[in-house]
């Protein structure tokens, strides 16, 4: 008989699992739902020295009290972290370790270091510093719950009885580091992603693809993946839906990750999906220059990534087809076409990301080959939240700003959920600046909220708001979607974008034919003459 144990993030106490706990009861499994200290009714034994050991040690006693021979122990957000050092001390009493909508928790870090709350970090931080763990960290009122984790499914009475039943949350628990000897990692392991929150398995492989040699040990027969189409709390808001992925990950099943040298080419390196033959291409530090057939100072394009991406990629964004592509199509029609990279390694490099882009326009706008007072910004991807500030108070020369397939606000599962970036925010001194969205059909869910909330944003303060739509198109459709339509929507906001900074481009022909698309090419008029495609 399989034996569960369950163990609930921060806050909570065993109870929340009620409804996932009486499916698995009905399918014959033992059920051991786990109140930490200081959570429930034990919090009276919670005091100054409670801590991360603490809880390890409640998920131990757990172990104890299961009569089987290997137990599924269950580790939602925080959790993971007492459920990894337990599994770790006492590796044969467990058969399979599941993530649920947990981070990868490594040995050495401290909880905190995986809170959704950078204001909350950097207190915490600051109580490492001064040698004391302090207060509890109190526990969200019900509009607060959305800080901690994607709310999709919760009604606001179910936020009302998560804060009436909530705890504070002892602050040792998430400031003391996790110590694992490494005998967990030969356990067979799970991880449940709640789409709601940000990630997907196509997210994940496509982070992997990129050469992110932390993913690495997520590629193996014993580590298997499960989507839940809810938010953080799927114990509450989908108990069948989770109950019947915990039975079935007990069997073995569920998807294995793709590495990378399978034989499938990452849909990022694939070719651009118009045919623009290579031009002059100039490198300046981190930026590279796709320059036009004029010489005299031309208007500027910038492109502008996003990620993370690993510091030790073997392809870095400059020479990643997509921005390559783009760059090119903007110098065939007389702009320059600028591609910058910028060092988001990580999901906490943002300010750092936004100081180097900053650097890099006025590195762009100082060449002798552009006119510094006519320039564009274009975002792509997680990229498009370092346009707050542009969009926040753009600057005299900014002709426009185009963000494609963006990531609008930061993911509920980022860490970031008090985060400066957040362009719907700064649309309140936009202005009139053009802003040029190119929205596909197939986004991500979480990342097409955050598009939908931006439109929203922009309708209220009447920004200057262009939508090209992509059908049947996917996140990074340039080099994976190799349609008429796709061709024709990168056509049309290369085109707004270029006609913002005074370089007319000719719409698609009566056909819907554009250059790349085996129809006829077209004759572009601009400043610096007929260009032809």
């Amino acid at each position: 008989m399989t034996a569960y144990v369950l163990v609930s993030g921060p806050f909570t106490d065993g109870s929340v699992w009620r409804e996932v706990a009486d499916r698995l009861r009905e399918a014959g499994a033992r059920v051991h739902p786990v109140t930490l200290t200081g959570q429930g009714d034990r919090r009276d034994p919670a005091g100054p020295g409670t801590d991360l050991e603490t809880h390890i040690a409640d998920v131990l006693r757990a172990f104890e009290q299961c009569d089987a021979d290997g137990v599924v122990v269950v580790g939602h957000g925080y959790a993971i972290h007492p459920v990894l050092g337990a599994a770790d001390r006492c590796p044969e009493r467990v058969a399979r370790v599941v993530y649920l909508d947990a981070g990868m928790a490594r040995s050495g870090d401290a909880p905190l270091e995986l809170l959704p709350l950078q204001g909350l970090r950097d207190e915490l931080r600051a109580r490492v510093d001064g040698g004391e763990p302090g207060d509890p960290v109190a526990p969200p009122a019900p509009g607060e719950w959305q800080l901690w984790g994607s709310t999709d499914g919760l009604s606001s009475a179910d936020l009302a009885e998560l804060s009436r039943r909530a705890a504070p949350q002892p602050a040792g628990t998430l400031l003391q580091p996790l110590v694992l000897s490494g005998a967990v990692d030969a356990l067979p392991t799970t991880g449940v992603l709640c789409t709601s929150s940000g990630a997907n398995i196509a997210l994940l492989e496509s982070v992997l693809s990129l050469g992110d040699a932390g993913l690495r040990t997520l590629v193996d027969r014993q580590v298997t993946f499960f989507e839940l189409a809810t938010g953080h709390w799927p114990m509450l808001t989908a108990p069948d839906e989770l109950a019947d992925v915990l039975l079935r990950a007990t069997a073995g099943e569920g998807h294995v990750l793709a590495a990378p040298e399978d034989g499938r080419e990452p849909g990022h390196l694939k070719g651009f999906l118009l045919d623009v033959p290579p031009g002059p291409r100039e490198r300046i530090g981190a930026v590279d220059l796709h320059l036009p057939a004029t010489v005299s100072p031309r208007p500027a394009v910038v492109f502008v990534h996003g990620g993370p991406v690993p510091p030790d990629a073997a392809v870095t964004p400059r020479d990643w087809p997509g921005l390559v592509g783009y760059a090119r199509l903007a110098a065939s029609l007389g702009a320059v076409g600028a591609v910058v990279e910028h060092r988001l390694h990580g999901l906490g490099d943002f300010d750092r990301s936004a100081a180097d882009v900053a650097a890099a326009v006025e590195q762009v706008r100082a060449h002798p080959r552009v006119d510094g007072d006519r320039i564009a910004l274009w975002f792509l991807s997680a990229g498009g939240l370092l346009s707050t500030d542009w969009l926040a108070a753009p600057p005299e020369w900014l002709g426009c700003v185009a963000v494609s397939y963006p990531v609008l606000a930061p993911l509920p599962n980022w860490g970031l959920s008090d985060s400066r970036f957040r362009p719907a925010d700064a649309l309140g001194g936009v202005g009139r600046l053009p802003v040029v969205l190119t929205r596909v059909e197939l986004e991500h869910p979480a990342i097409a909220a955050t598009v939908a909330e931006f439109v929203a944003a922009a309708e209220s303060v009447g920004a200057d708001l262009e939508v090209v739509d992509v059908p049947q198109a996917h996140h990074g459709f340039e080099t994976i979607d190799h349609t008429d339509a796709a061709r024709a929507a990168v056509w049309r906001s290369m085109g707004s974008v270029l006609g913002h900074l005074g370089i007319p481009v000719a719409p698609a022909d009566a056909t819907g034919g554009v250059p790349g698309s085996g129809a006829s090419g077209f004759d572009v008029s601009g400043a610096g003459g007929p260009v032809a495609v």
